[in-house]
């Protein structure tokens, strides 16, 4: 069993040179794989297939209406704010998502930002390459503070998939965790409110999905509360950061350091204020939290699976 027509809007983007793909083959009679469609595209695209995968291709009231035929969508990630999930629920569309599949690969980028900036080692690296070492008159070179993660606090702002691995590895290392409550209303043991984990947090640690509650979660207010020494790390998305006030805060030495693997425009334009500027504090990363080869080459799979799960009349990882 398999569908007529499929349609891929956005295949470049899980960079599948390096990945085997053929799962996918035997799950539609026709495929259409697009690199990155264009609008017009999209909608030219979308006409006659029943199945429909993107990664981040915007899937809107309009788009959904075009696809006249469409049985099944499949986001090739675990957000889903790129799709109208009401505009599918009035068609009778199923969304499905791939939820935990990078979750190794986000992990150890977390960390890798982490440490990047608690060990200074990219301005060490930079030094050594200036001869600074070379001209030093010790065996070695102390030119920046480095700090140990034994005994800070790593506060987690979504305690789902990611937030519990990430608390996994940050435990290793002799962190001790906090845990943000969802809302007023979560009197879930063990966790406390956003202000009071952002004044005692050491590391701040985003893991929660973009929704109008959560747009700019962290802005002028929170980061005044934060210590002075004390680290943002987001993998997540971009728009829960007011990125003006993190600039402000990372200028005036409001916090101690910055980490983002996502900004609320992406791509950014070359000219984007944030890449403009020149703080050995602030580190970013083009959204590649995600990207390892063996975390992509999960998602293919999963996505393999929830299409036959779907065709079995099973349909799993349903996104309401």
């Amino acid at each position: 069993m398999s569908f007529s027509e499929a349609v891929f809007l956005d295949y470049a983007s899980i960079h599948p040179e390096d990945l085997d793909t053929s799962a996918l083959n035997d799950l539609a009679d026709n495929w259409r794989f697009f690199d990155n469609a264009a609008p017009d595209e999209v909608m030219a695209g979308v006409g006659g297939a029943e199945l429909i995968v993107s990664n981040k291709v915007v899937l809107d009231r309009p788009v959904l209406q075009a696809a006249t035929r469409l049985k099944l969508v499949c986001i090739a990630a675990t957000g889903v704010n790129n799709i109208d999930r009401v505009a599918a629920k009035e068609q009778g569309i199923t969304v499905c998502n791939v939820p935990a599949y990078a979750t190794p690969s986000v992990v150890q980028h977390v960390f890798s930002l982490l440490l990047a900036l608690t060990t200074q080692h990219t301005r060490y690296q930079q030094a050594v390459l200036e001869g600074r070492w070379s001209q030093s008159p010790f065996f070695c070179l102390f030119d920046y503070p480095v700090r140990e993660l034994q005994g800070l606090n790593m506060g987690i702002v979504g305690y789902g998939e990611l937030g519990r691995a990430v608390a996994a590895v940050a435990e290793a290392f002799g962190m001790n965790i906090l845990l943000a409550r969802r809302n007023a209303d979560d009197r879930r043991p063990g966790r406390v409110p956003l202000d009071e984990l952002l004044t005692r947090a050491d590391v701040v640690s985003l893991h929660c999905p973009l929704t109008e509650d959560t747009r700019n979660l962290i802005g002028t207010k929170e980061l005044a509360l934060m210590k002075a020494d004390a680290i943002l790390v987001n993998t997540a998305r971009g728009g829960l950061v007011d990125e003006q006030a993190l600039l402000a805060a990372l200028k005036s030495g409001q916090i101690g350091g910055a980490a983002l693997d996502v900004l609320a425009q992406e791509p950014p334009p070359a000219d984007y204020f944030l890449l403009q500027q020149q703080l050995p504090n602030l580190i970013i990363t083009p959204h590649v939290a995600w990207a390892s080869r063996q975390a992509r080459q999960r998602l293919v799979d999963e996505i393999a699976e929830n299409i036959r799960a779907f065709l079995r009349g099973e349909p799993r990882n349903v996104v309401n």
